[in-house]
């Protein structure tokens, strides 16, 4: 039985639209846990066809279902994975809080998982792009030292000359600076920017403050390729 096919299979049953396996050695945070699987869901079409004037109340709920779901199918992977002999560590949000740091993320975010498992590329909006379905997807992940069959690391941006999340950015928080492994996020984007927007526009949409906007989500190339499908 190969592993790395029946745990995809199986956190696909699960709930899961992508699954990709790293290899974390580098930067894990967790000692002797050296790769990564890596998970997402996207949103769905109808949610993201209405976002013109982001964020909405159902993005805003879209968003609170998906977590929830990640949250779920992270601990079933963990589960798993350790019935079967392996250490695994569940990255929940129920587990990691809010304690996003210095830069406003994780330890180890998941879509550095994802981009070192080929599942896509950070975009100019410092979120994680796929060819697939834009910026409308959701992540979550789970460290173990099970041995995984890792994919291979999309280290560059193919964003190109697109600028279309940074002229619908309306905080000023995308620099337009095409993203690269060697980068750190706040060398091409602005949470704090990002942030200080979110809870105006939150707001206005929605009538009590959030960290939440969607409109780089929305104006993404991909994102409306996979609305339009």
């Amino acid at each position: 039985m190969n592993l790395s096919f029946e745990l995809e299979k199986y956190l696909i049953k699960n709930g899961a639209k992508g699954v990709g396996f790293a290899d974390i050695t580098p930067f894990t945070p967790k000692k002797g846990l050296n790769n990564g699987v890596v998970f997402y869901i996207n949103y769905p079409k109808e949610i993201m066809k209405n976002m013109q004037n982001a964020p909405t109340p159902e993005y805003q709920k879209g968003l609170i279902s998906l977590n929830i779901m990640l949250d779920s199918i992270g601990m079933k992977c963990e589960e798993y994975l350790m019935n079967r002999g392996y250490k695994a560590y569940a990255q929940t949000r129920k587990r990691l809080g809010h304690n996003f740091g210095e830069f406003n993320s994780f330890e180890l975010p998941h879509k550095t998982i994802a981009t070192r498992a080929g599942l896509g590329w950070i975009g100019k909006s410092a979120l994680l792009t796929t060819n697939k379905y834009g910026s409308a997807l959701r992540l979550s992940s789970v460290l173990t030292n099970a041995p995984l069959d890792i994919g291979t690391p999309i280290l560059k941006s193919k964003c190109g000359t697109c600028m279309e999340c940074k002229k619908a950015c309306f905080g000023g928080a995308i620099s337009g600076k095409e993203w690269s492994y060697k980068l750190k996020r706040n060398e091409f984007y602005d949470y704090k920017k990002c942030e200080e927007y979110a809870l105006k526009i939150s707001k206005e949409n929605l009538g009590k403050s959030d960290t939440i906007c969607g409109k780089c989500i929305f104006a993404c190339p991909h994102t409306q390729k996979y609305i339009k499908l």
